[in-house]
């Protein structure tokens, strides 16, 4: 193999798709699948690459420092993309601790590891940490997040994920280590755990329960298709400046309510219901606490120096991620169960 690349959370939602682009993608590079499987790794994800050869998996909690310095012992690693993340904002609410673990412990055990491994010889070596648009705090209208926006989180998560970002900077700074750092706008697609927005709606749609809306529905997120945003990954893996900050965005800003509007009338019109009938389901919930009013991405860097672009409108990748859930019943059947976490045990109980 050319290179061995650890890629952190890969059983999760955004995980897994970049699993998925890189094993495919680069059958010449050993990939690594790192995940502690908590509530929303999942190993169904991986079904369709789970056998190829140039895929491994290795069940390690990243909070540890001795199981990840373990995992560098055992593999020749040239680079890690780390997605590993606690990322729900109300369990960071009810449960901060949690994510100060796996957010940044868990970050700085990675980094220290490479530190390590890697402190003879740095040419090949990169380490990718995936971060998040919730850092910058809220933005007003007309203005946008750039890689150069202060950071202002509001969150116990956006706190976390921004300690886990000045860390790698720092590393970078203090001891060389290569990496890049890219901040994302909300993800939406396939294999997303039912907590979140869209995944929730639908599941709630299919079986006629409340939509529950926070507030009036007012706070506007920009979107991206998780399938583009693993494209981006695999750029600036590759091609990105060391040192360097990407944002990547959908360029697509919609309120929350009128996202629920449109997804009402996308499942009405796949599952043969009466136009607005889903929207009676809609339920206005009381507000999150410290909720950011909007969030929006300025990706023109990424655009400008790597040449991406998002590849569908927020349209078409709803339409695509309403499909794969309606077609995938018993994918969120055994979510929504918690009978999924069999899957491992009875896959990798010999391995």
């Amino acid at each position: 193999m050319q290179k061995t690349i650890l890629i952190t959370g890969g059983a999760g939602f955004i995980g897994s798709h970049v699993v998925r682009e890189f094993v495919n993608k680069y059958p010449n590079y050993l990939i690594v699948n790192v995940d502690w499987l908590t509530y929303a790794g999942n190993m169904e994800n991986l079904q369709d690459i789970e056998n190829k050869p140039n895929y491994r998996f290795e069940k390690v909690d990243i909070t540890y420092q001795k199981e990840v310095e373990a995992l560098f012992e055992k593999y020749q690693v040239d680079g890690v993309i780390h997605l590993a993340a606690e990322s729900h904002v109300d369990r960071s609410i009810a449960n901060p601790m949690a994510f100060i673990m796996t957010n940044v412990v868990g970050t700085v055990n990675l980094l220290n590891a490479c530190r390590h491994a890697w402190k003879d010889a740095l040419e090949g070596k990169r380490f990718y940490h995936i971060s998040t648009d919730e850092v910058y705090g809220s933005v007003d209208h007309g203005e946008f997040f750039v890689e150069t926006t202060a950071y202002d989180p509001r969150s116990p998560y956006s706190a976390s994920k921004a300690s886990s970002d000045h860390f790698v900077r720092a590393y970078h700074n203090t001891y060389g280590i290569p990496v890049v750092i890219s901040n994302c706008s909300n993800n939406y697609g396939p294999n997303q755990f039912p907590e979140k927005l869209i995944p929730l709606s639908i599941n709630n749609i299919r079986n006629n329960k409340a939509i529950p809306i926070y507030g009036k529905g007012e706070n506007i997120r920009d979107w991206l298709f998780v399938i583009d945003h693993a494209r981006a990954i695999d750029l600036i893996y590759h091609k990105g400046t060391s040192g360097d900050t990407y944002n990547i965005g959908g360029n697509n800003e919609w309120t929350n309510i009128d996202l629920i509007h449109l997804l009402c009338e996308v499942m009405d019109e796949k599952l043969g219901r009466k136009k607005g009938s889903s929207a009676k389901l809609i339920t206005f919930v009381k507000d999150r606490a410290g909720h950011d009013h909007r969030y929006a991405i300025d990706s023109g860097k990424l655009q400008r120096e790597l040449g991406w672009s998002p590849s569908v409108t927020f349209e078409q990748g709803l339409e695509k991620t309403v499909s794969w859930y309606l077609n995938n019943q018993e994918w969120i059947d055994n979510i929504t169960s918690g009978s999924y976490v069999k899957y491992y045990e009875d896959q990798y109980k010999d391995r």
